[in-house]
């Protein structure tokens, strides 16, 4: 693998629904997520990094390093056992090697690190609550990513769809179709937030350079291979990526997404948006702060 990352980097991510659910509730009928004071739509951090997840498993499928921890239908203590098994480590004796070698909790998140590409990544909770099982320790990942928000008020509507096919052959007497429901947004535009720490890839996961460029990757791509017809059309927009000059950085994250300004063009601005050139994007980069650049992925 390269070198650890050595420049802090945050970093702003602006992508769109057309038609789709980008995120359902399922404590509200799988509704989209809103802001119940505002309404602006919202996104987890969850939903982004599992698309961020599958876009890594996809194209790093059976490469060394680029597992996947936690993806659908694994069981996190099979992976556990894997980190016991290459170091040699009983798991019924774990206290007792505790006790010969003082860094073995160390050896063993680091086995984690080199090999799961999210833990390296977003860090991970890799304890089990179930008395005298696997304990693969807790990791603080360089790379984090807040909630999505959109730009503007969205509106969720609930579209009436009908299916000619039938259950059961005892509804077929009855009926020759059945009814259902599915939630959209007509459009939306979001912004993401996210941030990257040099400091926590040197002190835990190993975080390196070639890591750094998948995941930017992954996120301008993260949608690509994911459409489905919950979904609608999704599509990133533009990757803002702001470096800085030194590990801690040199200037607040939030004044560097403050230059980031999204505002909407035309006379036609009081109507509701319905496509990407409605809105206009802006990056003040006459105000950037010393020791920080700024790239763009669109």
């Amino acid at each position: 693998m390269s070198e650890v990352i050595k420049n802090r980097y945050d970093f702003v991510v602006l992508f769109d629904v057309e038609n789709g659910n980008p995120n359902g509730d399922p404590d509200s009928g799988n509704m989209p997520r809103v802001d119940a004071e505002t309404q602006f739509g919202l996104i987890t951090d969850v939903c982004l990094k599992r698309k961020i997840r599958n876009y890594v498993e996809l194209v790093k499928e059976d490469t060394t390093g680029y597992r996947i921890y936690v993806k659908d239908h694994a069981v996190l203590n099979k992976n556990d056992e894997e980190a016991y098994a290459a170091l040699s480590i009983p798991p019924d004796k774990v206290a007792e090697q505790k006790k010969k070698d003082a860094d073995l909790d160390l050896k063993i998140r680091d086995w984690m690190c080199k090999n799961f590409f999210d833990i390296r990544t977003f860090g991970a909770v890799m304890t089990s609550f179930v008395k005298n099982k696997l304990n693969c320790g807790q990791v603080r990942g360089p790379v984090q990513i807040g909630f999505a928000r959109s730009v503007e008020p969205v509106v969720p509507q609930e579209i009436t769809i009908t299916r000619v096919a039938i259950t059961t052959e005892k509804d077929a007497e009855k009926k020759n179709n059945e009814m259902g429901t599915k939630y959209i947004i007509p459009y939306g535009l979001y912004r993401c937030e996210g941030f990257v720490s040099a400091n926590l890839a040197r002190k835990t996961t190993g975080f390196t350079e070639d890591d750094l460029s998948l995941l930017w990757d992954a996120i301008y791509n993260m949608f690509e291979n994911d459409h489905s017809a919950a979904r609608g059309k999704m599509a990133v927009r533009k990757l803002i990526i702001f470096k800085h000059d030194s590990e801690l950085g040199n200037a607040p994250a939030h004044k560097l997404f403050d230059l980031v300004k999204v505002s909407r063009t035309g006379s036609d601005s009081d109507s509701p948006a319905r496509v990407f050139s409605d809105y206009e994007i802006m990056i003040d980069k006459d105000h950037l702060p010393n020791g920080v650049s700024v790239t763009v992925r669109d």
